[in-house]
């Protein structure tokens, strides 16, 4: 009998835990196990019971897995957390794997030389173990599906699944109904050749049924599965507890909601082609559906372009909450501005009051993530998050990094400020000039249509490049209208081919950090539009920022922006004092003056 564990977490239980793990791996006939940090709904926020990664090593970030071997457990991690990975995990039983520069089936054909891997079906997409399977050919080890996740069956008080209640989002802040999307997407459908699809993200739900939940912090989302029909019929397998008469009148007659028990046998009476998505829906759908014989038709989820390219409505709830969450941001620098050099503060000091300057304005849902706030050598930790084992004072001549957002009924916000409490010194200053240069660039840029943001995430870069500095992050994420702060497919980074569209909202948020001394991250959020005519009637697109706040002018150093460079961070900050000054006491106006004067 193979050892059980409860649900803390920590770098001390992960041994024991790892040495569980591998005894029920050896009583299945298993050589190796794939834990990967999704959920079987693929969203990059998971519920706690959901949390099998960190629970096994240790490690709380957003992205990343572990392959365990009988003698080696390798931790995937990417650029963003490479120093936290050194902080939460026991390395003398995990090791740290730089991904993607190391590719899983590569690692695995260097650290086994024979036998079955174990993998949940449920938790992996169908490319991703096509990936790995590819990179195995031809070598003695192979994949297998479990019909029973080994590592469930050791966590025995795994936290329930999650039970929020469903709520309306109003068809005028979403600026169309649901019947007229599932509509539109099920003609998609059926002119594809496509009798339904197959829904699996959380936010596709929501988007497509003008819905929002709770199931995962800090996200208005619901977990569920959805079949939509090619004539706009949709079924919902979602727990019937979570939807009251108000939602179920708000979604209509032709949504009907089922347990999640029904899913699967739902999936076998189909009529093909079903398209699942590859690439976000979990593997054991589509084997599902070969089990029963239904033809599977690959192709994107339909909803994710759709969402990713905002109605005209969703714009303009998204201006009014980053004026709103702008007025906040600013009496939160004013405050900070004051308190901070008198000593005494600590960062969780700052995430407290950051959140309830937000709350401050009556019209917060929820933040949209947990605050990072990395005083000095913290801000290096890309994606730190306070605890209060790290807590850590907020100190003369150092730099604070706080990265931050909110969620409204209107619209989502995220918004990184890096901020001088004293004199941080010259060095800082030019590293946070060159990261202000990329923002600058990025904010106005102009280009021809088809471009993707792979072609803009260099320019970003561009300054930093030439003193010899980098960050390991993409340049920007999409962001959704009061759904995930983190939105596919748009990106604005090396990987990304989905070519900007109008309507398209973006972070852009270049960064310099620099391991034991400092981070910097500057972020705006920006929406695609159609850029001006300039004369030669060529169609290009350009970005309509839509975050306004002050940046630090004392880390600013005039003398390396270009004439252009300095008029747009004139510009900017005229612009903010402009429309932020009017919403702030006239403590934070007066400080807004100030900060905001010409360079």
């Amino acid at each position: 009998m193979f050892q059980t564990f409860d649900a803390t977490t920590s770098p001390a239980q992960g041994p024991a835990r790892l040495a569980g793990l591998r005894a029920a791996l050896a009583a299945a006939g298993l050589q190796g196990f794939l834990v990967p940090r999704a959920d079987a709904h693929q969203g990059e926020y998971v519920a706690r019971r959901d949390e099998r990664l960190s629970w096994l090593t240790g490690f709380t970030g957003s992205a990343g897995f572990c392959i365990v071997l009988p003698d080696v457990a390798g931790i995937f991690i990417d650029g963003r957390y490479r120093v936290q990975v050194k902080h939460q995990v026991d390395l003398g039983h995990f090791t740290p794997v730089p991904w993607p520069e190391e590719q899983p089936g590569d690692w695995i054909r260097a650290h086994l030389a024979e036998g079955v891997i174990g993998f949940d079906p449920w938790l992996h997409t169908a490319d991703e173990i096509a990936r790995i399977e590819t990179a195995l050919e031809g070598h003695g080890v192979t994949l297998s599906p479990v019909a029973s996740n080994p590592l469930d069956r050791i966590w025995t008080d795994q936290p329930a699944p999650p039970a929020g209640r469903a709520f309306p989002h109003p068809d005028e802040l979403a600026g169309e109904t649901s019947a007229a999307k599932r509509l539109r997407l099920g003609a998609a459908l059926a002119k594809a050749g496509r009798k339904a699809a197959v829904i699996t993200l959380p936010d596709s739900l929501c988007w497509l049924l003008n819905i929002r939940g709770a199931d995962v912090p800090r996200n208005p989302v619901l977990h569920g599965f959805a079949v939509l029909h090619d004539d706009g019929r949709l079924t919902l397998y979602a727990d019937p507890a979570k939807f009251d008469d108000a939602v179920h009148a708000h979604l209509g007659d032709h949504v009907t909601i089922r347990p999640p028990s029904a899913f699967v046998p739902a999936l076998h009476t189909l009529a093909g082609p079903v398209q699942v998505d590859p690439k976000t829906a979990p593997l054991a759908v589509t084997l599902e559906l070969h089990e029963a014989g239904i033809e599977v038709a690959g192709g994107d989820d339909p909803c994710r372009l759709p969402k990713a390219c905002k109605t005209p409505a969703e714009i303009a709830g998204m201006r009014e909450a980053h004026l709103r969450d702008g007025a906040a941001m600013v009496e939160f620098l004013c405050w900070l501005d004051d308190t901070a050099p008198k000593g005494g503060l600590t960062e969780i000091d700052v995430v407290s009051a950051l959140e309830g300057f937000r709350r401050a304005t009556n019209a917060l849902h929820d933040i949209s993530f947990d605050t990072i706030c990395g005083a000095g050598p913290n801000g290096a930790i890309m994606h730190y998050r306070v605890t209060d084992g790290s807590n850590r004072p907020v100190r003369l001549n150092e730099l604070l990094l706080v990265d931050s957002g909110a969620q409204y009924p209107d619209g989502t916000t995220d918004i990184t400020r890096t901020i001088a409490v004293g004199d941080p010194g010259q060095e800082a200053r030019e590293c946070y000039t060159r990261v202000l240069q990329g923002l600058i660039a990025i904010s106005r840029v102009r280009w021809p249509r088809g471009l993707a943001g792979r072609d803009l995430d260099a320019l970003a870069r561009f300054n930093l490049w030439l003193a010899g500095m980098d960050y390991d992050h993409g340049t920007g994420h999409g962001v959704g209208a009061f759904l995930s702060v983190h939105e596919g497919p748009q990106r604005i980074a090396r990987i990304s081919e989905v070519p900007l569209e109008p309507g398209m909202i973006l972070s852009n948020e270049p960064g310099y950090y620099r391991e034991g001394a400092f981070g910097i991250r500057l972020e705006n959020l920006i929406v695609v539009e159609e850029a001006a005519d300039l004369g030669d009637h060529r169609r290009q697109l350009s970005f309509e920022t839509l975050t306004f706040a002050p940046f630090d002018r004392r880390l600013i150093l005039p003398d390396l922006l270009a004439p252009g460079e300095r008029e747009w961070v004139d510009g900017y900050h005229a612009r903010v004092l402009e429309l932020i000054g009017p919403r702030l006491t006239a403590q934070a106006r007066d400080w807004l003056t100030a900060a905001a004067a010409p360079l």
